[in-house]
């Protein structure tokens, strides 16, 4: 069995974002393999604690994922204030074919084409892929994962930061399925009586206040903040209320555009343009849409380069699904050069966890190495992009760890859903699977 079908059965995503399934990218071909490992959401912190602790896996893994798609260099990717990180790694390195590439603690560092720009000064296309210029990027836990999936050991078990307003942040390895309630009081509890939690990091994440919500294979962490904190109040502010607020006093000062980190490398996006779209009913909205196809989501300038705290990002998500629902193919331009002063306008992390105003949620979050063993486990039928599983088991059913749970739609994109402990199915849904010790 080759190494494509060992990760396609033991069900591997991306680690670390939209969970694309592993296994696609491994059957291509490229001749640069990139472990990303730089990290760059405020106050998480469980990438370090993996390449601390599990340098010799990720090499490993990269080594693997070379071989597969034929790749003459492999590259992992850290910041260079990761000491502990970047000593283990370079250590395990050493003797093979495989260099580190040390990165500045700047936001967004971990942006796929801002990552392949910065280890390999290629410039990927418009609305391409790292692919399209000869290169597979892969979040560093994606890599272990791919070691362990060559020992025929499926994804089960998740690695993730518990950060905010916890007694004890700490960085946790659990079953997939567990519960961030179950995750918190691993942390030692709340020190808030009215929780609401970013999951995915506070840039990037989403929010909710429902501590139930199970962790994900694509889990990196959870930020809980109060609920009175200026950066939930500015996440819970309804869609229309954004789109008010920003029609009315956006006076197109340029700055989410002047620090967009792919207006930077010289990518057709200009938020500002895009919030103009704002005061069009008909006309003109769909030329200056066109300008947030290429936006990547980052939230820098909404909740750092806006200086009236106005919604730039969510405008740029408006447009993208509002041309995606005209059917309005982006036809801008395709030729990219990097802005002469990409280099001196980076956010630096400090500089934006003042401005998100967390500096006293900036603390440590040891790994704990001992798993989680929850009594309940909830496994949403999709953790990956494409299609979501079809269950395999029923009610009443005892699986085994390790067992394939669910499946995808034969010939669609997706991942295996695997049993993370033996346990006794208690409900099959549309939806997710319970599973109870």
């Amino acid at each position: 069995m080759n190494l494509v079908e060992q990760v396609r059965r033991a069900g591997v995503v991306g680690a670390g974002g939209g969970g694309f399934p592993t296994h696609v990218k491994l059957a291509a071909r490229a001749d640069i393999v990139i472990a990303n490992g730089a990290e760059c959401e405020p106050l998480l912190h469980k990438d370090a604690a993996l390449m601390e602790t599990q340098a010799a896996a990720l090499v490993r893994g990269l080594q693997l994922a070379m071989k597969a798609v034929g790749a003459r260099e492999g590259v992992i990717g850290i910041k260079a204030k990761r000491k502990h990180a970047v000593e283990a790694v370079t250590a395990a390195c050493r003797g093979t074919n495989l260099r580190v590439e040390l990165l500045g603690d700047y936001y967004p560092a971990g942006d796929e084409f801002d990552l392949v720009y910065t280890v390999t000064g290629r410039l990927i296309p418009p609305q391409g892929l790292p692919l399209h210029v000869g290169v597979v990027v892969n979040n560093v836990e994606t890599f272990i994962n791919v070691a362990a999936a060559a020992e025929n050991k499926p994804v089960t078990h998740k690695t993730l930061t518990i950060a905010g307003a916890v007694r004890s942040p700490v960085t946790l390895r659990v079953p997939v399925g567990t519960s961030y309630r179950d995750c918190i009081a691993a942390a030692g509890g709340l020190t808030t009586d009215d929780p609401v939690l970013v999951i995915g990091g506070l840039m990037m994440g989403e929010t909710t206040d429902n501590l139930d919500t199970p962790v994900t294979k694509t889990a990196t962490g959870v930020v809980i903040l109060p609920r009175a904190h200026p950066v939930i109040q500015r996440k819970l502010k309804p869609d229309k209320a954004q789109a008010a607020i920003g029609k009315s006093a956006c006076d197109q000062c340029r700055y989410c555009t002047e620090y967009c980190p792919r207006y930077l490398l010289g990518y057709a996006v200009e938020p500002h343009q895009v919030m103009r779209t704002l005061a069009f009913t008909a006309t003109g909205a769909e030329r200056f849409s066109q300008w947030a196809v290429l936006c990547c989501a980052c939230g820098l300038c909404t909740l750092f380069a806006c200086p009236e705290e106005l919604f730039p990002k969510e405008a740029c998500d408006d447009a993208k699904a509002a041309l995606r629902r005209a059917g309005i193919q982006w036809s801008g331009p395709t030729a990219v050069k990097p802005h002469p002063m990409r280099d001196g306008r980076r956010v630096p992390i400090q500089a934006l966890i003042r401005r998100l105003h967390v500096a006293d949620y900036d603390q440590p979050a040891p790994l704990h190495t001992e798993s989680l063993e929850p009594t309940r486990l909830i496994l949403p039928l999709k953790q990956s992009a494409g299609a979501p599983c079809q269950p395999t088991v029923r009610p009443g059913e005892r699986v085994r760890a390790g067992q394939v749970i669910g499946e995808p739609p034969a010939n669609a994109l997706g991942a295996l859903l695997h049993a993370p402990v033996d346990a006794v199915v208690r409900a099959v849904t549309e939806r997710e699977i319970v599973l109870a010790r």
